[in-house]
């Protein structure tokens, strides 16, 4: 049991390696710029709002309460970290998703020696582009499908010791589905296919999953983990989910 589960965190560290190679470096770059421009611009917003709604409020305070600007600038920039702490790994992986296609793509093709059927370049990917969407947000759908009942455990009296750990390994499962989509998706596997296959090899996607889990709680690593985990994915892929689909 442990064996498999560190060899599954192990692919995490593994796909950092590959996305930093010459050759796969360029299907990173382009959907980290573009999550960097979605983000940078929201904050912008949010920010010139919130800074006209602060020039609001004072006039009508008196001036002995001035202060209070500073602290509702702390309090909008706390707020801001928690929402992009929460929001950012779904926001990115519907932005990324096409180019995460063409990812696992490239790194199947670059240690295998061939790639999914029908790999169709940026163009079709782009093409795609709705059909990945839309795959993202069936992840979201069946995510909340059983998060909902996790979270009640919290609310029961000696059950909510374990709530925790019953969570960490949902978000772990949800992690390897995340990310072992792309590959498995590449050659044309139904969700519910993907998760028979991950099912076979449950504590290797376990610890493929936490290794991700855990690097997500770094800050700033958030913009490196998803193309290292879709690389990472990749190889599992093709080293050992690959023989499980054939069977």
């Amino acid at each position: 049991m442990l064996k498999p589960f560190l060899a599954g965190a192990g692919y995490l560290l593994r796909g950092l390696r590959l996305v930093i190679e010459p050759g796969l470096r360029r299907y990173v770059a382009l959907p980290l710029l573009i999550n960097a421009l979605v983000f940078a611009g929201l904050l912008w917003l949010a920010a010139d709002q919130f800074g006209a709604l602060v020039d609001a409020i004072l006039p009508a305070l008196p001036q002995w309460l001035a202060w209070l600007a500073g602290v509702l600038w702390l309090l909008f920039f706390v707020a801001v970290a928690v929402l992009v702490f929460f929001t950012f790994s779904v926001v990115a992986n519907l932005i990324a998703a096409p180019f995460n296609d063409l990812l696992a793509e490239a790194v199947e093709r670059r240690l295998s020696g061939r790639g999914p059927p029908g790999g169709g370049g940026l163009w079709q990917a782009v093409k795609g582009a709705p059909g990945a969407m839309l795959d993202e947000l069936r992840k979201l759908g069946y995510f909340i499908r059983w998060a909902l009942p996790l979270l009640i455990l919290f609310l029961i009296p000696g059950v909510n010791l374990l709530a925790p750990l019953a969570w960490a390994m949902f978000t772990a499962w949800m992690l390897a589905l995340e990310y072992a989509d792309y590959p498995m998706g590449n050659h044309d596997l139904r969700p519910d296919h993907q998760r028979r296959i991950l099912g076979r090899q449950r504590w290797l996607s376990l610890g493929f999953g936490t290794g991700v889990m855990l690097a997500t709680l770094i800050p700033l690593a958030n913009f490196l983990v998803m193309p290292a985990a879709v690389a990472g994915a990749s190889a599992l892929w093709v080293d050992r989910l690959r023989q499980e689909a054939a069977t």
